[in-house]
């Protein structure tokens, strides 16, 4: 995998640019010169750039769309919020950037920023939207104003990935009874010892009692008869010629209680193991079933539908006459099963609003998720059809690229819609900043613990916007990876988080926020089941 380098010669084309009114508007910005701790001012545009400003022409591999199933240019091309597409700002389609003319609005300029980490330069803003960090914690306030399911009784083996709705307590002792840690010989007194002939193995009862001088032979897990002093390890015994146990060397000390489990030793019955909140992994299924439980009590997994917005888009086969392949169909579901979510429908809508609008009234999920359509384009239904059905916007744009047309609704009580752009890597912005917290809250999942590293190479930043780079994690450092365009999916294919870059750009060596990806933390097979 490569590093992204600085933003030069071919580093250039795979580097999210600025066109020109971008590295205008970082020249002639009225709050002072560009911090020192940020990376000098971008590059000159390509060649091949509208000298007025007015974007460049798009390369092939990195048009949107491209090869990757980006659904319209919501994220390049279509201002967010149902706004007029030809509000005046820059564009460069290599990467999707927007500047849009005017100055900021009154929500823009007083949002605020919980975690203090996008202080860098502020300019001209998307008209209404959101900065990044507070995208987030309005989705997870949304989900805290519904109202809560009640818990589930699940089987165990259906619970991996749920949250505990209530306390796990210990329903026996653990262990229930005295066990061998070891195998060896449960002995009673000091040695030599009497073997008898009989054994006692794990599963089985009804064992005489040990006598003073008598040993008998154990496995792990065993339960020890009455009237034993010690469980002698194999390793530390031998016999003699007349079948005595004798400790080995004979001076070793039998101390009583030795390696013999005594009941209660973990827990005794009526223990709180675990809180409710607590996640459930697979550990967890191993202490529940240890502690007697065969159901758990859990917070449902919260319903979801995905609907797939776009005539354009082939469900299989090469792109051909227009048609290019659906990436988000694929991708989306497991990836939101990862995030705790259950997805109980797939539909491809097309580009029809009166089928748009029947799937979001007649939905019973939770949380619809709509690809594509966030924008203004004639057959962006997605904002005509909130407005039909009397929608609450929360979140309509974010201040991040790529994604920045991304949506969220309240559509009912209990229930939101989350609109991803149609392109696939700025869905997938879209999917942490706002489908995240919102699905991980509605789940009651606990939130991530915020960390970060330091930056291997320069990441080339927005002048306004908070960026989302996908990175390998290289003992303690970030890579940026190449390919991180709005259309593209080779870097985050190999990427193991997304760096939060706030405005202005990050330097080598600078400690940068990661969001994990999830196959990242918990594996494939935990993730997505």
């Amino acid at each position: 995998m490569t590093a992204h380098g600085t933003s030069t010669g071919r580093d250039a084309e795979d580097a999210e640019g600025l066109d020109v009114e971008e590295v205008l508007a970082l020249v002639n910005d009225d709050r002072g010169p560009r911090p020192a701790d940020r990376l000098p001012g971008p590059a000159a545009p390509a060649a091949g750039a509208d000298p007025a400003g007015r974007g460049h022409a798009p390369r092939d591999d990195q048009a949107t769309g491209g090869d990757h199933g980006g659904h319209r240019t919501d994220d390049s091309h279509e201002a967010p919020g149902g706004r007029d597409s030809h509000e005046s700002r820059g564009r460069d389609s290599r990467d999707g950037h927007e500047v849009h003319g005017g100055g900021e609005s009154h929500d823009a300029r007083h949002a605020q920023d919980p975690h203090g980490a996008h202080r860098g330069r502020r300019g001209p803003r998307t008209h209404g939207a959101t900065p990044w960090p507070g995208a987030r914690e309005i989705a997870a306030r949304a989900a805290v104003r519904s109202s809560s399911p009640p818990p589930v009784s699940v089987p165990l083996d259906g619970a991996l990935g749920l949250t505990l709705a209530e306390p796990l307590t210990a329903l026996t002792d653990l262990p229930s009874f005295d066990t061998s840690a070891m195998d060896g010989w449960a002995v009673a007194g000091p040695g030599p010892w009497d073997v008898r002939e009989d054994g006692v193995l794990a599963g089985h009862t009804g064992h005489r009692p040990l006598g003073d001088g008598e040993a008998v032979r154990i496995a792990t897990g065993a339960r020890i008869p009455e009237d034993t002093t010690a469980v002698l390890r194999t390793e530390h015994g031998r016999t003699d010629d007349r079948g005595r146990l004798h400790a080995a060397p004979r001076d070793r000390a039998i101390v009583p209680g030795q390696d013999i489990r005594p009941r209660g030793q973990e827990c005794r019955s009526g223990d709180r193991l675990l809180p409710a909140g607590t996640l459930v992994t697979p550990a967890v299924l191993g202490l529940a079933a240890a502690a007697g439980y065969d159901r758990l009590r859990a917070v449902p997994r919260p319903r979801v539908d995905v609907l797939v917005l776009g005539d354009e888009l082939l469900t299989e086969g090469l792109p051909h006459d227009g048609l290019i392949r659906d990436a988000l169909g694929p991708m989306l579901p497991p990836w939101l099963r990862a995030l705790g979510a259950d997805v109980t429908a797939v539909r491809r809508i097309g580009d029809d609003a009166e089928a748009l609008h029947t799937a979001v009234t007649t939905t019973a999920a939770d949380v619809v998720v709509t690809t594509g359509g966030t924008a203004a384009g004639p057959v962006d239904h997605l904002h005509p059809t909130l407005r039909r059905i009397g929608a609450e916007l929360l979140v309509d744009g974010v201040e991040v690229r790529p994604g920045h047309p991304m949506l969220l609704a309240r559509i009912g009580e209990g229930r939101h819609l989350v609109g991803l752009p149609g392109n696939p890597l700025a869905a997938v912005s879209g999917l942490l900043t706002l489908a995240e917290p919102l699905l991980r809250t509605l789940a009651a999942r606990p939130a991530p613990e915020p960390y970060g590293l330091p930056l291997q190479e320069p990441v080339q930043g927005h002048p306004y916007d908070t960026r989302l780079v996908p990175v390998v994690l290289r003992g303690d450092r970030a890579v940026p990876l190449h390919y991180n365009g709005p259309a593209m999916l080779r870097g985050i294919a190999v990427a193991d988080a997304l760096a939060v870059v706030a405005p202005g750009g990050a330097r080598p060596g600078e400690e940068t926020e990661l969001l994990d990806l999830p196959w990242t933390t918990g594996g494939i097979g935990v993730c997505f089941t």
